[in-house]
């Protein structure tokens, strides 16, 4: 038996903790090698895809003076939502969960976000949003998971200078930021290779927020598909923890994130300042017209563009950056 654990980016506000993450009876998906070539690449995503996570494992969560257990749940995960009030100061803070099954133990660190003080909050599907993914071509896309590493994937231009122009955008002081997240139809499996293309692309540190881990072959095979709805749930409870917040919300057409961000506009009137919409087809698609058309209505800027450039003149001209 191997036990391991993968944590995730929590966060936190003046009442509230929150962690999560899973544990396995395999080698997590992040122990695999992304930056491998050929059929070794292969190998790896395939494998990131066939683990065994615990059910009913019994977690140990440490952060400050706050120690708390629970146990995972069917597929391995395991979430705290804990009352916390105590003052902290803005930025990243440490913590760690352990696990111990019989005479194997494991402790792991992690990572929560206290925001910084600021009027916008940023929202950001990943797939054809800013990675390069092709997911309306279902064969296109898997063969570039399964051949093209992390330094074969490619982002879009100009989407670096936009994002981290929205990431200091009111921020006047040095080493402050506005809180990003990032919220796909990825599974936990893909974290790892998400976060490292992040970082190696320099993009906003961010809390993210993914789909139900995959277990086998045929999960595999269908990555990123199925409803959307848990992306739409996502989102929802990251505006109720942080209410305080205007957001802007940047996605594609490729799926359902026009009609989803209506969805979420609707809801959350006072909350939503903008909404970015990539076009991925050589055309733009008239029902996401139509659909940005109701949002404007709503007093929420959009903007439907083709290249980040004019994602990027939008801003500036509504006073974002």
């Amino acid at each position: 038996m191997k036990l391991d654990i993968k944590l995730y980016r929590g966060y936190v506000n003046d009442q509230e903790l929150v962690v999560f993450g899973h544990v396995f009876d395999s080698w997590a998906p992040d122990k695999y090698e992304i930056d491998r070539k050929g059929y070794r690449h292969a190998k790896s995503v395939y494998k990131m895809f066939t683990i065994n996570p615990i059910t009913n494992a019994r977690v140990k969560l440490k952060f400050k003076d706050l120690e708390v257990e629970t146990k995972t749940t069917d597929d391995g995960y395991f979430r705290f939502n804990l009352p916390y009030n105590k003052f902290l100061d803005s930025g990243w803070h440490p913590y760690t969960v352990s696990c111990k099954i019989g005479e194997m133990g494991i402790i792991e660190k992690g990572e929560v976000l206290k925001p910084f003080k600021s009027k916008l909050g940023i929202i950001s599907d990943i797939d054809d949003t800013f990675l390069i993914s092709h997911t309306n071509n279902f064969f296109k896309k898997l063969y570039v998971i399964l051949t093209q590493n992390i330094n074969n994937r490619e982002i879009f231009n100009d989407v670096v200078p936009h994002y981290q122009a929205l990431s200091r955008a009111g921020q006047e002081e040095n080493g402050q930021f506005n809180s990003f997240f990032y919220v796909s139809s990825s599974e936990w499996n893909l974290y790892e290779f998400i976060l490292q293309l992040t970082r190696k692309h320099k993009l906003p540190k961010a809390v993210i927020k993914l789909k139900s881990i995959k277990t086998g072959l045929g999960d595999f095979l269908f990555t990123g598909r199925g409803g959307h709805d848990h992306k739409f749930i996502k989102i929802k409870d990251i505006i109720s923890f942080y209410p305080q917040l205007q957001y802007v919300l940047l996605g594609d057409d490729s799926q359902q994130d026009p009609h989803l961000y209506e969805r979420v506009a609707k809801i959350f009137p006072m909350n939503v300042r903008a909404i970015y919409i990539r076009q991925t087809s050589r055309k733009q698609k008239p029902k996401v017209k139509s659909t940005l058309e109701n949002i404007e209505d709503l007093g929420v800027a959009t903007c439907y563009f083709k290249d980040s450039t004019t994602a990027i003149a939008h801003s500036k001209k509504i006073g974002i950056v």
